[in-house]
């Protein structure tokens, strides 16, 4: 492994482009430098939303306590526990137990900073391969997955009743296309989504070029270009707004919330306001161009057990890891994060509590990591070129052919 200071330092600027997609936003504490004490583990992770009374709180407490040591937690916004990562590595701080977000996992173990599973003796074999594919590197695991969320299109049944269409009959894009092409013509409005310049502009795009069997490392190819000319054809015809180039995953939520719009492109974290939207909704997945489930991007995180210069410690670092991945406990924290867990028998139960997550499980099964397939850390360079055309093309500066040609080319420069 490397751990120098020039990759570390570089590996910072990765992890900044790595902005979270999915994660909730919150304040961060600033504490978090490793308790000299053996019988204290420091634990970070990317919820600050969850403050030591709430279950999740309580849970990470009480690992340590059944690894008969007390953990110190500290929760950080997830784009900036990357880069404290990446810093307390390099002052030979790490915490003992960190829990990262998907992409970041390349890169940390490109700076050196994370253990193979393997090495640990933590046993991945349950865990649902292209789940645990977003943090293996080189056949290797660097953590455990607590769970994978991910992207779906949800519809409101009332628009789609009055509108005569079936949502059934959506099967490719055509079907799709012609679905809102009918919603439109009933005085409503079609499909909306978030395009905007960042991380979840590229994270809305990927089912649509993996959908159309784009490759990343070849993003003019014609069917990368098919993906974004189905969506210009959209917002040229008014069947998806405009401001989709403004769009967050959350405003664009906020924007199927009003009950106008036949289809939101959103996610598994969206299942709680969907219940308070006030409207019957449904849920499909995303269809591939020519049919079927179309690839789509896995968000969640990693327990992962940074290096640490007392290898003594990993013992009790593992039961942590151990303790949160379990079944029992991987249930009730899914539950809450609204994830679908990362193993068979779990899901299974997830189902038989919740109907509606079945349309989810399905999702999470045809998705995969977006630094999978030996990407790892060039994902940053070729996601910011992919998110850049798409805003060139649907605001009308470019053709979808010469947006991606123009990405391909800068992705190839990196």
């Amino acid at each position: 492994m490397i751990s120098t200071r020039r990759t570390l330092l570089a590996a910072l600027t990765v992890v900044g482009a790595l902005t979270s997609v999915t994660a909730c936003g919150g304040g961060s504490d600033s504490s978090g430098s490793t308790d000299a004490s053996a019988g204290t583990y420091t634990f970070w992770d990317p919820y600050p939303q969850f403050d030591a009374s709430s279950p999740w709180g309580k849970l990470v407490a009480g690992c340590g306590t059944k690894a008969g040591v007390t953990v110190k937690r500290t929760a950080y916004d997830t784009t900036d526990l990357g880069n404290k990562a990446l810093l307390a590595a390099q002052q030979g701080n790490a915490p003992d137990v960190m829990l990262v977000d998907n992409p970041v996992v390349s890169t940390l173990v490109e700076a050196g900073i994370l253990n193979r599973t393997s090495d640990l003796g933590l046993d991945t074999k349950s865990i649902q391969k292209n789940i645990i594919g977003a943090g293996t590197i080189d056949d290797a695991a660097y953590g455990v997955p607590i769970g994978a969320n991910t992207l779906a299109l949800y519809y409101n049944k009332k628009v789609l009743s009055a509108a005569g269409v079936d949502p059934a009959s959506i099967k490719d894009w055509n079907s799709l296309t012609a679905a809102l092409k009918k919603v439109k013509a009933a005085g409503k409005k079609g499909i909306t989504f978030s395009a905007i310049n960042t991380e979840e502009g590229s994270f809305q795009f990927l089912p649509w070029f993996w959908g159309a069997g784009g490759d990343l490392t070849e993003l003019d190819s014609a069917k990368g270009v098919a993906a974004l000319s189905l969506w210009k054809g959209w917002v040229d015809e008014g069947l998806a707004p405009k401001d989709v180039l403004q769009n967050t995953q959350t405003t664009s939520w906020q924007e199927f919330a009003t009950g106008d719009y036949a289809f939101g492109e959103n996610g598994t974290w969206q299942l709680g306001n969907a219940e308070k939207a006030g409207f019957d909704y449904g849920i499909i997945n995303v269809p591939g161009q020519s049919g079927g489930s179309a690839p789509v991007p896995t968000g969640g995180e990693f327990v992962t057990v940074p290096v640490q210069k007392d290898t003594a410690r990993y013992d009790v670092s593992k039961k942590i890891v151990m303790c949160l991945t379990s079944d029992a406990n991987l249930l009730p924290t899914d539950t809450t994060l609204a994830y679908v867990a990362p193993t068979a028998a779990v899901q299974a139960e997830q189902v038989k509590q919740n109907a509606k997550l079945k349309p989810w499980v399905d999702a999470v099964a045809a998705a995969r990591g977006r630094t999978s397939g030996g990407l790892g850390t060039k994902y940053p360079t070729i996601s910011q070129p992919m998110w850049t055309a798409v805003q060139a093309a649907l605001s009308g500066s470019k053709s979808p052919q010469a947006a991606m040609d123009t990405a391909q080319a800068s992705a190839r420069k990196n």
